[in-house]
């Protein structure tokens, strides 16, 4: 039997329509007028012991509501979900002694106490014997040097910092399976890579399965074999990452500040590559952010270079940024039968 075992899972939840004012909330008070948002729709997918899976998608997609069914916080409106062979929401303290659990910028360390405290404290709620607990304090301190931030406070250190001290907490009991809820957002680039490689190694040592969502494609690729694709609530993809990296790989956006730029300034500009690199350029192009515009190119079909060159021979350009694809952009190409 999978680790992880879910069919056709739904979670519905009732929000009230709120009225504006004073007069307005105190009608609320009595007001039966509800509307049902279903933010996870027939979902199912199977983990096996051992995997380390990204389950990813744009915000609102039903991926951190996924991840509450799956630990017990929340119960599911129907559907099967199973985890080692028990439903999390109807045993959670049983089911707490094999999860290990990191929820974003929310610490399960004690915010005035020093970090070696917190693990101590976390080793007697979860009975870990003296041995494992010196095995596993010797393997953090050998990956990120978590012995450095023994006697820090938890609240005096960096988000970074806090992060490390989490997911190490998050695998002190030795948990069959971890879900790492977006751990590396608003971190720095050598800070990621020291979570990546704790996460790797605990991985190997343990045959940890691990549940990772996130908006880094970074982290995604570095971690997973796997990807899982939500949106709407709705599964668009499962499968092998190399099969996504395959077709998204050779996508890159190029983020564009263009002097006096206007409405008519993009017209022009998506006429003139067209009129160049021709109709099937790979070429899309969209206003974003105040004073810029983001080109996403498909370099198997157009060379980024030579659109970089030909918008600068052709228009003023201020400022110019390179970056991967976005998350949001992936899931919409899926979405429109990309992967088909």
């Amino acid at each position: 039997m999978s680790l992880i075992h879910i069919k056709d899972l739904t979670k519905h939840f009732k929000i009230l329509n709120r009225r504006e004012g004073l007069s307005g909330a105190f009608r609320d008070l009595f007001s039966g007028n509800y509307r049902t948002v279903e933010a996870v729709a027939g979902v199912s997918f199977d983990i096996e012991a051992g995997e380390i899976v990204g389950y990813i998608g744009p915000n609102g997609a039903g991926k951190s509501t996924t991840i509450k069914m799956m630990t017990g916080i929340l119960k599911p409106t129907g559907g099967m979900l199973q985890v080692n062979g028990l439903m999390p929401y109807d045993n959670r303290i049983r089911q707490a002694q094999i999860m290990g659990v990191v929820f974003g910028q929310r610490t399960q360390l004690w915010w005035d106490l020093p970090v070696i405290e917190s693990f101590k404290i976390l080793k007697e709620i979860y009975k870990v014997d003296q041995k494992m607990f010196d095995r596993h304090m010797d393997m953090f301190n050998e990956l990120v040097g978590l012995k450095a931030l023994y006697s820090q406070q938890v609240r005096t250190l960096s988000l970074g910092q806090r992060m490390l001290c989490d997911i190490s907490a998050s695998f002190l009991h030795n948990p069959q399976v971890v879900f790492l809820d977006e751990p590396t957002i608003g971190l720095d680039i050598s800070i990621k890579a020291k979570i990546r490689s704790v996460i790797k190694e605990l991985n190997r040592e343990h045959n940890t399965t691990i549940i990772l969502t996130t908006h880094d494609l970074g982290d995604v690729e570095a971690l997973c074999q796997r990807i899982i694709i939500i949106d709407k609530g709705k599964i668009l993809y499962d499968g092998d990452i190399k099969r996504v990296n395959a077709l998204f790989g050779a996508y890159r956006t190029l983020k564009l500040q263009i002097d006096d730029f206007t409405a008519a300034t993009l017209q022009t500009l998506t006429g003139k590559l067209t009129e160049k690199f021709g109709a099937e350029h790979g070429i899309s192009i969209a206003e974003t952010e105040e004073l810029w515009t983001d080109v996403t190119i498909d370099q198997a079909r157009t060379p980024l270079s030579d659109v970089l060159n030909f918008v600068m021979s052709n228009f003023g350009v201020d400022d110019v940024r390179i970056v991967e694809i976005s998350m949001e952009n992936v899931v919409r190409k899926v979405y429109d039968g990309a992967l088909k």
